[in-house]
């Protein structure tokens, strides 16, 4: 189908959101930080992130800005999944390129129907 890349620095979430890629035919790739993210993304076709915002050595916000300056990915879709919940988060979110804001944990059913509309699948 394609591969989804989830950002996170906790493994738990990561299996998590995993498992629920995996059950839609998905391949995932995972990073523990912005920066790890960065480099993958590189050399991998990458069709959705899922981004956490507080991580070690580059946050979420800071690698959707930095991924956003890159031609080829600045429409490739961007869901922010976190634990912080303020309006300024949200919109802080938006303003980078994010296309969906929740927040953990989703509800497997919402993630999957967010993946769907923005992959049109």
């Amino acid at each position: 189908m394609g591969t989804i890349m989830i950002v996170d620095d906790s493994k738990t979430v990561r299996s998590y959101h995993g498992s629920i890629a995996k059950s839609m035919g998905f391949d995932v790739l995972e990073a523990v930080n912005g920066m790890e993210a960065l480099e993958k993304s590189l050399t991998a076709n990458i069709e959705l992130y899922l981004v956490d915002v507080n991580m070690p050595i580059m946050d979420g916000y800071t690698f959707i800005g930095e991924l956003r300056e890159q031609p080829s990915r600045k429409i490739v879709p961007i869901i922010m999944v976190t634990t912080q919940e303020s309006e300024e988060d949200k919109i802080a979110a938006y303003k980078v390129g994010a296309n969906f804001f929740e927040t953990k944990p989703i509800n497997p059913d919402k993630l999957k129907a967010y993946i769907q509309l923005l992959l049109k699948n």
